[in-house]
C-alpha cells in the first residue's frame, strides 16, 4: 500500500499530467489540427525517425500492444500513408516505410506541433520560460534508463566556491538536520583553498549536466607531502545512484596519482552512508573513527585511506 509520503507525490506527479496535456491539448480527439489521435502520431513519429522498422519494433519502442500497433498499421495503409515489404533476412517479417503521403502528413503534423509548442513556450515570461525547460530537460532525463549520461566534469568557474558552500549546506541541513556550523567550516576549507591554491598538488572538479551543477569533489594538501585529501565530495539527491559520485571519485584519485602523492584521505562521519560506499568501492580503508558534536548533533567521525 502506498504510503503518506508516495500518495503526495503521487498526486504530485499527476497534477503536473493534467495541466500538461490540457495546455498542450492531449484529451482532444485530434492532434494538433491533424487527423491523428495522440497514439497515431507518435506511431507516425517513429515511422518517420526509423529505417524499415517492424511491427514489433514499434510496439517495443512505445510500449503499446501489438494489436492496437496493427490496427493503427493498418488504418495508415488504408490511407496510402505506409507501405510494408517482406524482410529478405526473415520471410515473416515487414518491413515498413512511409509513402510520400505519408511524409508529406508526417511534416504536416510536425510543424503545427511545433507551432503549438512554441505558442506554449512564447506565452511564459524569460523567468518562467528558462525553469520550465530545465525541468522538462530533468523529467526526461530521470525517466531515461541512463540518468548519468551527458554528465561531464570539468573546473572552478566565479560562483562556483559559493554555490559548493551553499548546496551542501543546505542539504545536509534538509537530510541530517545540520546547522551553521557546517557552512563555516565549509567556507573555511574553500576560502583556504583558493588563498593558497596549489595547481601541482591540487585539484577541483564541478560536475555539470545541462548547464546545471549536479555535484562537486576537490583533493587538497595533506599534512605532509606524501598525502593527499580528497574533501567536499558532494552529489545532487536527484543525481544520486547515477555514477557521477563515483566518477567524482576516480577522478580526484587519479589526479592524486599524477600530483606524486603515496597516500590520499578523507574525513567524513558515519552518518553520510551513500558516500561511505563510494569510498569503500574505490578501495578507501576506514583508519580511524572516534565520537564529537559538530554542526549540533553528536556524530562519529572518520578517517578513510587509500594508499596510492
Amino acid at each position: 500500500m502506498p504510503t503518506e509520503n508516495d500518495a503526495h507525490d503521487i498526486a504530485a506527479l499527476r497534477a503536473f499530467n493534467r495541466v500538461y496535456t490540457t495546455r498542450l491539448g492531449l484529451l482532444n480527439s485530434r492532434l494538433d489540427k491533424s487527423p491523428f489521435t495522440l497514439s497515431e502520431a507518435r506511431i507516425l513519429y517513429e515511422l518517420a525517425h526509423r529505417t524499415d522498422p517492424t511491427a514489433a519494433e514499434l510496439a517495443r519502442a512505445l510500449g503499446l500492444d501489438r494489436a492496437q500497433i496493427s490496427r493503427t498499421l493498418r488504418r495508415f495503409a488504408e490511407r496510402g500513408l505506409v507501405e510494408a515489404r517482406e524482410d529478405p533476412r526473415h520471410g515473416r517479417h515487414q518491413l515498413l516505410s512511409l509513402t510520400q503521403a505519408g511524409r508529406a502528413a508526417f511534416t504536416a503534423l510536425e510543424g503545427n506541433t511545433r507551432e503549438a509548442v512554441g505558442a506554449l513556450l512564447d506565452a511564459l515570461p524569460p523567468a518562467r520560460r528558462a525553469p520550465v525547460l530545465t525541468a522538462a530537460k530533468t523529467l526526461t532525463r530521470m525517466f531515461e534508463a541512463d540518468t548519468g549520461r551527458g554528465v561531464s566534469l570539468r573546473g572552478l568557474r566565479p560562483g562556483d566556491l559559493g554555490w559548493v558552500i551553499h548546496r551542501q549546506t543546505v542539504l545536509y541541513a534538509q537530510e541530517y538536520g545540520w546547522n551553521n556550523d557546517y557552512e563555516a567550516l565549509a567556507a573555511r576549507i574553500l576560502c583556504d583553498f583558493h588563498q593558497s591554491f596549489d595547481p601541482a598538488h591540487e585539484g577541483a572538479w564541478i560536475a555539470e549536466l545541462d548547464d546545471r551543477v549536479v555535484g562537486s569533489v576537490f583533493l587538497v594538501r595533506g599534512d605532509t607531502s606524501m598525502v593527499g585529501k580528497l574533501r567536499l565530495l558532494y552529489v545532487e539527491p536527484d543525481m544520486r545512484g547515477a555514477g557521477v559520485g563515483k566518477v567524482l571519485v576516480a577522478t580526484c584519485i587519479e589526479r592524486a596519482r599524477q600530483a606524486g602523492y603515496q597516500r590520499l584521505e578523507l574525513w567524513t562521519n558515519s552518518v553520510l552512508t551513500s558516500a561511505r560506499r563510494l569510498y569503500e568501492r574505490a578501495g578507501f580503508a576506514l583508519i580511524d573513527e572516534a565520537p564529537h558534536h559538530s554542526f549540533g548533533h553528536d556524530l562519529v567521525g572518520q578517517t578513510w585511506s587509500l594508499s596510492l
